[in-house]
Parts: C-alpha cells; structure tokens; sequence
C-alpha cells in the first residue's frame, strides 16, 4: 500500500539542520502516526512522502518554502522588560504569547526585552531521514477528527 492522501502513515525520522546537527528525532520512541494530505505534517515532507511503502527509506532536503516558512522580520519586537514583571528574563527563553503563539527571547536589555515570534525553525532548510514503518488506511473516524486514534493516536 502507497502512501496516498487519507492513509494513515507511520515513519521514523531525524530531522538535522544544514551542519548535521540533530534537531528532531523518533529515535527511541514510537513512530510518528500522521494521516497523509491533509496538512498533519509540513507541505514538503507530504510531498517527499507521497507514493512511498513500508520499507521504504528516503532522504528528504525541504527549504524553508516547503517548510516552516522564512523568518519574518515584523515578528521580532521589543517590549518593555516591565511586560515581564518580576520574573528574570533571559535571551532564548520562551513565553506564550495568551493568543496560542510563543514568543523566544532573543536579547535582554536595560529597560527592554527583544522577542521573536517566528517558528523556531523559520528559514531553516530541513534534511530528514525518513523510514516509513506502516501505511493502512484511515478509519472514517480518524477522516471526520484529522488525527489518528489507536496506536500512534490521539485516543487510547
């Protein structure tokens, strides 16, 4: 079985910026369980996935159009340290914004805090080593919610 749109997928990856750094990994736990096509993962690892089977081993380098976008420069701001009250601050801690956003602070001043609300990976090319583990189908449940339940799921 193809990885399709509406096909639950499960891979093992690691996710290493342009240096080899490690960023990300399944390394160690379970497999990440996504349905294919609807938007669960980053458009360019859906793309690298699309017509792959269990077994199949893949190499994927995603730049930032496909990934978690470029940096966007109206997204860093500077804030009054006062914003953060007595609390100490330092540069790349995070904080939630109360919209659902987080914000890392990026530099600490004086008398003001500088934050960046960008995705910490923005602008960054992506090189994942994929395995993909499984591929059956969705059950209509997890169509109707757009997660998968059961093993690798939402609901136990």
């Amino acid at each position: 079985m193809q990885i399709t749109k509406n096909k639950v997928a499960a891979i093992h990856y690691t996710l290493r910026d342009n240096a080899g750094t490690v960023i990300d990994t399944s390394d160690g736990r379970e497999p990440l369980y996504y349905i294919h096509g609807i938007g669960n993962l980053i458009p360019g690892m859906e793309e690298g996935l699309e017509g792959k089977k269990k077994g199949d081993k893949l190499e994927l380098k995603i730049s930032p159009d496909k990934g978690y976008g470029h940096k966007d420069p109206s997204m860093v701001q500077e804030v009054p340290k006062s914003a953060f009250g007595d609390q100490p601050v330092r540069a790349g801690m995070k904080f939630s914004t109360g919209q659902g956003g987080v914000v890392t602070v990026t530099e600490v001043g004086q008398d003001s805090v500088t934050v960046d609300a960008n995705h910490e990976l923005a602008g960054v090319e992506l090189n994942f080593d994929v395995e993909v583990i499984d591929v059956r189908e969705a059950s209509s449940e997890e169509l109707a919610h757009g997660h998968v339940h059961g093993e690798g799921g939402h609901h136990h």
